[in-house]
């Protein structure tokens, strides 16, 4: 049988979020927004509320949420604010791939503690020349005796600059190519380690962006995550899980720039009738709010797949690429609602629109995306 209400335990947990995301995260959004302020003190808090590594198993100290209710968290996170959202939810896409391929060894040293404090991690795949093509990844890490010699470079890496650890991959046989892509754990404090300035964004400025450089890191063995040649798997795996709650947090973003469009269409007069009383008007606000809905749901299939153990690579791209496009389109039609109020840093869809560009960019953009739907779906009809 279908269903498509939340059930009493999600319903609460979605309450929870949203009044964090009302009490804690709106009021504090605009500084974070004008200063790039790191919010460590939202962070401790929804720390302390177990809105934060929510799929992280009983086992090592979490709650073991799935990707559904992570998805939960994730919209009512981005609707109080993107940039704070992805400063608390960045740590999600570092430990997928280790969840999924990591030693007990590494998940007690690394992912334990996470459960107990605040500690942040970071995701280092993306390179100066090496984005959406991972192949063309130029950082290396030669064996040497009972430790890898790391040496490279990585861009555009949220946390970069308040992670305690890296999830790093390197080539360690770059004739094997893909499968020559090896994953390591790499703390930060290790010496030849060293995070860049932070970026100052278009959105989301909040968020830590950095690239990191590699000089004669010594990873021990014991740090390789999963196989030797099993990094490239790993990193590209641990989007079936995070992808939905990309595209999760885009609906976030959405639903606030249509309820504040809707809002001021209620309460503005132009040639003497409210806005909502133009069609012309009034038909950007229903389209708002049917992609809004059709968003969401791609997110609830893409994620229940993921929960129930199957396949949902093209699913968790459709959601991704549909809700990501829908978040920017329905954030600039906001602020064509809002008129030359919209354009001014006074009203918040301005801010609205340049957070949500990014949701077509990071963890694949919306072109990768529509390739690996294709990809699917081609591989499928054979």
């Amino acid at each position: 049988m279908i269903g498509f209400k939340l059930s009493e335990d999600q319903e609460a947990l979605r309450s929870l979020a949203h009044d964090f995301a009302e009490r804690e995260v709106r009021p504090v959004a605009e500084h974070h927004d004008k200063t790039g302020e790191y919010p460590w003190e939202v962070i401790g808090k929804a720390h302390e509320m177990g809105l934060m590594n929510s799929h992280i198993p009983e086992k090592w100290g979490g709650l073991g949420m799935g990707c559904v209710d992570a998805s939960i968290i994730a919209e009512e996170l981005a609707w109080g604010c993107s940039g704070i959202g992805t400063a608390l939810e960045a740590n999600g896409l570092a430990l997928e791939p280790v969840l999924t391929g990591a030693s007990d060894y590494l998940l007690e040293k690394y992912v334990q503690p996470m459960t107990v404090s605040p500690k942040m991690a970071a995701y280092a795949v993306t390179e100066p020349g090496a984005g959406s093509d991972v192949a063309a990844m130029l950082t290396t890490a030669d064996k040497k005796g009972d430790r890898y010699i790391l040496n490279g470079s990585k861009m555009w890496i949220t946390n970069a600059g308040v992670a305690d650890w890296y999830f790093v991959v390197a080539y360690t046989d770059r004739a094997a190519k893909y499968r020559g892509m090896t994953a390591f754990l790499v703390e930060k404090s290790w010496k030849g380690v060293e995070p860049g300035k932070k970026e100052y964004n278009l959105g989301q400025r909040c968020s830590d962006t950095r690239g990191i450089t590699f000089t004669d890191v010594e990873v021990p063995e014991e740090n390789v995550i999963g196989q030797v040649g099993g990094g490239w798997l790993l990193a590209m795996g641990a989007f079936d899980h995070t992808r939905p709650l990309v595209a999760s947090a885009a609906v976030g973003v959405a639903r606030a720039a249509f309820e504040h469009a809707r809002r001021y269409a209620t309460e503005r007069k132009t040639m003497g009738v409210l806005l909502a009383s133009h069609q012309a008007v009034s038909f950007m606000i229903a389209d708002m709010a049917k992609d809004i809905e059709a968003a969401r749901l791609l997110v609830r299939q893409a994620a229940w797949m993921k929960d129930n153990g199957d396949k949902n690579t093209m699913y968790a791209s459709m959601a991704k690429c549909f809700a990501a496009d829908a978040a920017h389109r329905i954030a600039s039609d906001a602020v064509q609602v809002f008129g030359g109020y919209g354009y001014s840093s006074e009203y918040p869809v301005e801010k609205l629109l340049r957070d949500s560009k990014i949701f077509q960019i990071y963890e694949g953009t919306s072109q990768i995306q529509r390739l690996i739907i294709a990809k699917e779906l081609f591989e499928r009809a054979r």
